[in-house]
């Protein structure tokens, strides 16, 4: 995937992302709590089509090496570095090829290296797995073909199961879009209910960030799995169109986007903090139904969380009660 973006200024937005009306209350970018500026911001974000011969191995090149520290692996930091990371020559170096050779594949100018030369660049980058077959997959060549927009659907079988589970759960999309959720995640979080997308409730809703006790691990872990998700696919233009409309409206995506970090979002424990019920320490898993992902929280047996829950059920049932003539 590929996208391109020009700042002038961070803090000022020409356009209003698509769902303003959800987002009018609160700051923009939850992430950023600069005062906007009278600076000007010049976003062009062209379709992944236009872009499709782009360098995409270089920038994925790029990206990486900025982020590995020199004593990382060896190298000394020195007080006169003039870019954040390793310079190219120390990549080449750790990888066992000629400082020209990877100039020329960071600037595109050769599309075509060999495997164990793209392992030992892996290596030198300290890529794990899922990293690795990222990079090799950004310089494999493939057919272009535009991925038809589709309407994604829920089974029914999903739809029982999901009312049969007593604990929080919800079924995500591709694009992270919340198609279907139990009553026990709306009444975790309104913004697990249908309709909502996570990458928007992250970035752009305040109470999200709010919610979630590690707020920045969160919004890099789910901006890692959605490149995943979506790959280097070039032909998706919800993909593009989602993308663009973040970067557009959070400084903080634009700079977590940057990084180019790629890993799948899998089962883990997080804190969130609820509004009413304080604390919740949550196991998630994350499993892939008919083409979709089934996201299911859950406490630990006996603990404060569990009980929690409990109540939480209560309450939700409660005012469903209330609210019905």
């Amino acid at each position: 995937m590929s996208m391109s973006v020009f700042f002038l200024s961070d803090d000022r937005y020409d356009t209003d992302p698509p769902d303003r009306h959800r987002y009018r209350e609160g700051p923009r970018d939850p992430g950023c709590a600069r005062t906007p500026s009278s600076g000007r911001i010049v976003v062009s974000v062209k379709s992944m089509d236009e872009r499709a011969d782009e360098n995409r191995l270089g920038q994925y090149l790029m990206a990486r090496r900025a982020l590995i520290a020199p004593e990382q692996v060896g190298m000394p930091a020195g007080s006169k570095r003039r870019v954040p990371g390793l310079r190219r020559e120390e990549v080449a170096l750790l990888s066992g090829i000629s400082a020209d050779y990877y100039l020329r594949l960071e600037r595109g100018r050769d599309d075509n290296p060999s495997s164990q030369v793209l392992q030992a660049l892996a290596r030198a980058l300290l890529l794990d797995e899922v990293e690795t077959d990222y990079l090799l997959g950004l310089a494999t060549k493939r057919p272009r073909s535009r991925r038809p927009r589709r309407m994604e659907r829920v089974p029914q079988r999903l739809q029982h199961l999901l009312s049969a589970l007593d604990m929080p759960a919800f079924v995500e999309g591709r694009y992270f879009d919340v198609l279907a959720a139990n009553r026990s995640a709306t009444d975790l979080s309104p913004r697990l209910a249908p309709g909502h997308n996570r990458l928007r409730s992250l970035f752009l809703d305040p109470e999200e960030r709010e919610f979630h006790t590690d707020w920045g691990r969160a919004v890099t872990d789910a901006v890692a799995a959605f490149r995943h998700t979506v790959g280097d696919d070039i032909a998706d233009p919800r993909a593009v169109e989602l993308v663009g409309e973040l970067s557009l409206a959070s400084a903080r995506f634009r700079a977590v986007w940057a990084r180019q970090d790629v890993r799948p979002l899998e089962g883990n424990t997080t804190e969130v903090h609820h509004p009413v019920l304080g604390a919740l320490r949550l196991n998630r898993e994350k499993l892939p139904v008919s083409g979709l992902v089934l996201v299911v929280y859950y406490p630990d047996q006996d603990s404060d969380t569990a009980e929690k829950l409990r109540m939480l059920a209560s309450l939700g049932q409660t005012e469903r009660n209330l609210s019905t003539p």
